[in-house]
């Protein structure tokens, strides 16, 4: 079973400009990061589960790592945003591990998540108080 990330999606307004972001890159998209998790090896056939509002609103796979040149690393992932059921995440810096067993199943073609419909304030709240 492959090991997964997560991350926020910094700079995203919302999982729709996410997405936009993600699939307007040619080929395969790439974050920057200065650090490569220490567990890089597991993660192979793993995705980086993006987290929005302290939710858990989907992910994208993991094509590999690369390293920059410039003391840094890519992390390279698939030009798109597959939906999942959206699970509650609190904000963190560094890399996450999420094992397999943990991570939230996809969302099934044309499948809508109901907590899409509620304001993204209400739904934290909620998820804070461990109501979704």
């Amino acid at each position: 079973m492959p090991l997964h990330i997560t991350k926020i999606a910094f700079r995203s307004e919302s999982p729709a400009t996410l997405r936009a972001w993600l699939e307007s890159q040619p080929g395969e998209a790439r974050i920057t990061t200065r650090y490569l998790p220490k567990r890089v090896e597991e993660m192979a056939g793993g995705s980086l589960y993006w987290i929005h509002a302290h939710m858990i609103v989907g992910r994208s796979p993991i094509l590999g790592f690369e390293e920059t040149g410039q003391g840094r690393h890519w992390v390279r992932l698939e030009p798109r945003l597959i939906p999942v059921r959206a699970a509650p995440k609190r904000a963190h810096q560094g890399w996450r591990y999420l094992e397999d067993k943990d991570a939230p199943p996809d969302l099934a073609d044309g499948e809508v998540d109901a907590r899409d419909a509620m304001p993204p304030a209400l739904l934290h709240e909620l998820a804070k108080l461990g109501l979704v």
